[in-house]
């Protein structure tokens, strides 16, 4: 008796998830201090998309939040603002909120172990040392798509977080709004062409 109707009420939550509703993440930390650092590139990537798609983002409850159409998908965009160690607590809001499959959620973030000016997508996978990666997994499980942006390893031993929340050199500025704007069209993609495609169509081509 249980088990049927614990079937049941699972049939009737996944009845109304939306499977033309994405939610993607910009992984970063809130406060003046951080804009333009390395770590917030997933803010940067969630804004140009608001703005390409004519979004306006809104502070809702543990993030900002905006909502924008493409091609007849609606994309749920979301800045977390419990800092990059508690990410996963905002996306399992949200992803409750709006009802959310987790093949739909695309976390995009830097990534120390890609070179600087490369994007990798991958439909699942470990933190690989990200600290927002490991609270996400530790919070939904590691199956689930993340949108990975290099920013290099220039730095030396005992200087990783000086790096990670640093600024970005002018060279890389010449350089950082066409790597957002590829990595803006790749979180598109994996909205309306599907993992597979994306995978094969920028992993690696910035």
């Amino acid at each position: 008796m249980f088990n049927w109707l614990s079937n049941l009420f699972k049939s009737i939550d996944e009845e109304k998830e939306d499977p033309m509703k994405y939610l993607i993440v910009g992984l970063g930390n809130i406060g003046s201090e951080y804009v333009g650092t390395r770590h917030n590139i997933g803010f940067e990537v969630v804004d140009y998309i608001a703005e390409a798609l004519g979004g306006t983002f809104k502070v809702e409850k543990l993030g900002a939040v905006a909502e924008v159409k493409h091609k007849g998908r609606t994309l749920i965009l979301l800045k977390p603002s419990t800092y990059m160690n508690r990410s996963g607590k905002a996306i399992r809001h949200w992803m409750t909120v709006k009802k959310i499959n987790k093949e739909n959620l695309l976390v995009v973030l830097d990534d120390l172990n890609l070179d600087f000016n490369k994007i990798r997508l991958k439909a699942k996978g470990s933190d690989g040392g990200h600290n927002g990666l490991k609270d996400i997994n530790q919070m939904i499980g590691s199956d689930y798509a993340r949108l990975r942006i290099g920013i290099g390893a220039d730095y030396r031993k005992g200087q990783q977080v000086d790096f990670v929340l640093g600024k970005w050199t002018d060279p890389e500025l010449d350089e950082l709004n066409y790597i957002i704007k590829k990595a803006s069209d790749a979180a598109q993609s994996f909205c309306s062409a599907g993992v597979k495609h994306t995978i094969a169509n920028f992993n690696g081509k910035v």
